[in-house]
């Protein structure tokens, strides 16, 4: 009797543990029930709505309430690209104006289990791309909530227009995408809780377009206490603006990005905003529209200033930050036929009467010298002085503790194909989180080992602010003039700040650029 009496309690008591131990597959939000798929131990949703379809009379301004729905809403399949031009792969039927959806990725068996969140904004030039590309399972199994969301890309998330203008409550248009990004965020704070997530410990995370939207969004006041923490990979927002439409290492006021759309409407031979709201949704984004280069502008409300200015008065959100740039980002977007003749009209072209001494850091004598140098030149104006001059200002005028990271390991994976490539390539971060070093240690043993340590870094800063802990190489906050940039290369060590007398020229560049604008609107 005694026997069975062990038996039944040690059966029903594994039994509970097996409960205990199921993934939060069910559970419910502000607009109803919501029930994920299991992916292993966790609980994937992949299509939450977190704003109403900005179609019709929505189209072009800010994000609004999500409608509630009755049942519950089985969140099993991805929401649809946003509008955007189409290529292999990415076809329209995959995209939709509708789109404004997030996907989370909970450990959690439990909604008291109040974990770290993770809140992803993908990249892709403020014109591509997609939130349901990755879930980051493999920092979710470390113990954090992940959340990825959409947002309205290219010129439906990003055209000002002055009837625009006129019609918001704000006297604001334009960066919608970014309003996007912080109703998502606003949602976060009302509803994760229930899927086990802490909204008092919120990290944002972001690389490219998305790293360059974190950088916005620890600017605007529009987001002060929505997040918690900030992980750049790639991207800042700190160039200075003018009342023109934007251009190369110069952004646009709203009265720029306004002109910006007046141009577009004229391209499109539309009288009116009346006739642009009728237009198919890829008739203003697909790749054969023949007018891009829609982007964040300063329109006083969403983005305030010149970040740069910002910066230096103390007026961001000052949170804890880590900032990434790849060695070799440029390998990208260099041109693969560029000559030395090209570069260096190229060059003269941007740089103008900065042209000789740019020279002299980007040289470009040689065809072969010249693809580097535009790589180069395009990886500093690009992501690295952007990222340099954030963990820099807020160093100096901020109070929470700021990181710099280099990831520079060497490996024949890349999304550059170009042969010519000598280091990590813009977006090839993304390998080190997604799993494809991770999962193939004997394929790729020094990315996977490296990729191992930058996850735990990732992880621990996302549950308290500090990336260090025991085991792994101790990380100092960022100073320029002690080697406090953690490079990940074939385990990870401290250096300088790398590609010094380069970004050192960029800042030089962008600082007479910036008084030129400033002395230009006084």
């Amino acid at each position: 009797m005694k026997k069975y009496l062990f038996l039944l309690v040690f059966g029903l008591l594994g039994f509970a543990l097996e409960i205990q131990a199921q993934p939060l597959l069910k559970t419910h939000v502000e607009t109803g029930d919501v029930e994920g798929v299991a992916d292993e131990v966790l609980a994937v949703y992949k299509a939450i709505p977190y704003a109403a379809p900005p179609v019709g009379d929505l189209r072009w301004k800010a994000p609004q309430p999500a409608q509630a729905w009755e049942g519950v809403r089985v969140c099993d399949t991805f929401g649809p690209l946003p509008p955007q031009p189409t290529r292999p792969g990415r076809t329209a039927d995959m995209m939709s104006e509708d789109c404004l959806y997030l996907g989370i990725a909970t450990p959690a068996k439990s909604a008291t289990d109040r974990l770290p969140v993770m809140v992803w904004i993908h990249g892709g030039g403020f014109q591509t791309e997609w939130y349901g590309g990755d879930l980051w399972r493999y920092l979710a199994l470390r113990g954090v909530v992940i959340v990825s969301v959409e947002y309205r890309t290219g010129a439906l998330g990003f055209m000002a227009h002055p009837e625009l203008t006129k019609e918001d409550p704000n006297g604001h248009s334009g960066n919608y995408g970014i309003l996007d990004q912080i109703a998502a965020l606003q949602w976060v704070q009302r509803n994760i809780e229930n899927f086990g997530g802490d909204p008092t410990n919120v990290t944002i995370f972001g690389e490219s377009a998305g790293a360059i939207s974190c950088s916005i969004l620890c600017a605007s006041p529009l987001a002060k206490g929505l997040f918690h923490r900030c992980i750049s990979q790639s991207g800042g927002s700190f160039a200075p603006w003018s009342d023109k439409p934007r251009s190369l290492g110069l952004d646009a006021s709203q009265k720029g990005a306004e002109d910006q759309g007046i141009a577009f409407q004229q391209h499109l031979k539309k009288k009116n905003l009346k006739q642009l709201r009728k237009m198919d949704a890829m008739e203003l984004c697909d790749g054969n529209v023949g007018f891009a280069g829609f982007w964040p502008c300063v329109d006083g409300y969403v983005i305030c200033d010149d970040q740069y200015r910002l910066y230096e008065r103390g007026e961001y959100n000052d949170v804890p930050v880590i900032v990434m740039t790849n060695s070799d980002e440029g390998a990208l977007f260099a041109p693969g036929n560029m000559t030395a003749e090209n570069y260096q009209k190229t060059a003269k072209g941007i740089f103008g009467d900065w042209a000789e001494e740019a020279f002299k850091v980007y040289p470009g004598n040689t065809d072969d010298e010249a693809w580097h140098a535009f790589g180069d030149a395009f990886r500093d104006m690009g992501f690295a002085w952007p990222s340099y001059v954030w963990v820099k200002l807020q160093a100096k005028t901020g109070k929470s503790p700021v990181y710099a990271a280099f990831l520079a390991q060497p490996s024949t994976m890349s999304f550059s194909q170009d042969k010519r490539r000598r280091g990590v390539a813009h977006a090839d971060d993304i390998m080190y989180l997604n799993g494809h070093f991770l999962t193939q240690p004997d394929k790729y043993p020094a990315e996977s080992a490296v990729a191992e340590i930058i996850q735990q870094y990732w992880v621990n800063f996302a549950k308290t602010g500090n990336p260090n802990a025991k085991g792994l190489p101790f990380w100092p906050t960022f100073d320029e003039d002690k080697p406090t940039t953690m490079q990940f290369s074939n385990g990870a060590s401290l250096i300088m700040r790398p590609n010094r007398e380069q970004i050192d020229f960029v800042d030089r560049f962008y600082k007479a650029k910036r008084e030129e604008t400033e002395n230009a609107r006084k």
